[in-house]
Parts: C-alpha cells; sequence; structure tokens
C-alpha cells in the first residue's frame, strides 16, 4: 500500500506520520488489495471552532474501489483516528453491498469496472475544493475533464454515497446517455437526463 502524506499548511512530525501511517494500516484488515491513500492535512483558524485540523483522505483499492473521507477536529490525532472510523465504516458497508455480487453484475457491459475514471475525477476535484471565504465572490477555480463509464443507476448511487457526494454524473449502462444523480431534500434519489433539442 502506497501512504502519501501532504500537508498544506505547516510540517507534520516523525510522530504523528507514524500515528497516520499506525490508523490507516489498520485498514488492510478490512479491505484486501488497497493500492493506494491519500491524506491531506490542513491547520486551519476558524471563527467559530477555533484552530482546527482538516484531514482529507482518499483510499484506491482494486476493482475501482475509491472510498473518501473528511474529518475536523481541534487535535490532529483525533482527526486521524475519525478519518480511520469513517474508512472502516465506508468498507464494511462497501463489502456488504459489493463484494457479495457476482463479478458480472459488478461489471457494465463492456467489461469495465464501474466508474472508476469519474470516481476518481471527483475525490480529487473534492479534495482540492476549499470553501470561499464569507463575502468574496465565488468563481470556478479549476475544471476536470474525464472519461465517463457506462454503469446501472444502482451502481452510481452507491459510487455516490461511497464518495459522499450531493451529486455524481455518469453515463447511464442502459440508455448510453450521460446522466446526473443528485440526492433530493426528502432523502431519495433524482435522475437528470438531459435532451439535446
Amino acid at each position: 500500500m502506497e501512504l502519501t502524506i501532504k500537508s498544506r499548511n505547516g510540517k507534520i512530525s516523525d510522530r504523528q506520520r507514524a500515528h497516520i501511517e499506525e490508523k490507516l494500516a489498520k485498514l488492510e484488515r478490512y479491505l484486501h488489495g488497497i493500492t493506494s491513500i491519500t491524506v491531506e492535512v490542513q491547520h486551519e483558524q476558524q471563527r467559530n471552532a477555533g484552530e482546527v485540523y482538516r484531514v482529507q483522505t482518499t483510499l484506491v483499492a482494486e476493482h475501482g474501489v475509491i472510498l473518501r473521507a473528511e474529518e475536523r477536529a481541534p487535535d490532529l490525532y483525533a482527526a486521524i483516528d475519525e478519518v480511520q472510523e469513517v474508512l472502516q465504516r465506508q468498507i464494511v458497508r462497501y463489502k456488504d453491498k459489493y463484494w457479495r455480487r457476482s463479478r458480472e453484475q459488478r461489471r457494465a457491459p463492456n467489461g469495465l469496472t464501474p466508474a472508476e475514471e469519474v470516481a476518481i475525477a471527483e475525490a480529487e476535484a473534492a479534495a482540492l475544493a476549499t470553501p470561499t471565504e464569507v463575502g468574496s465572490e465565488a468563481r470556478v477555480i479549476r475544471t476536470k475533464t474525464f472519461r465517463l463509464r457506462p454503469m446501472f443507476v444502482d451502481d452510481a448511487i452507491e459510487q455516490m454515497e461511497l464518495l459522499g457526494h450531493n451529486f455524481f454524473v455518469f453515463q447511464d449502462a442502459e440508455t448510453m446517455q450521460v446522466s446526473v444523480l443528485y440526492r433530493r431534500r426528502d432523502g431519495n434519489y433524482g435522475v437528470i437526463i438531459p435532451e439535446v433539442g
């Protein structure tokens, strides 16, 4: 497993690095085939909470599995512990829903694993996005291009939930149209299918 630790502001001590490595290495007990984990640490000053550490983690494993967690805490060690717990819960959820399915059900008609590149692109975009300051004008800070992989709506729902997003762009395996899946306020899901005309 390749572990990459980045710090946006400040330096990570050897003790902190060892704690991160120890906590995230435990995830291999729950999911075999983890290829890489990227950890991004940022020390922030917030009006309401004071000084906090924000830890964003992206886990990539075999079969196109991508899991993402982000937690904030006043202590770096507490934030890492919380991130590890969130990832562990996501792994259990993934295994319950996907692992038991046959390999054919998990694959789109062209034989590719669902949303491999889409999920990576969304995870990178989410990890790099930072909230704008109050009073500043919102602007586009990054544009990401990615290749869509066909998948069924239920697979898109699961991938969106694993990534923790409120929307997900995918190519519907049944109609081969680009569609947008989103979470409604009532907790259900909606699909937007564009019509060119």
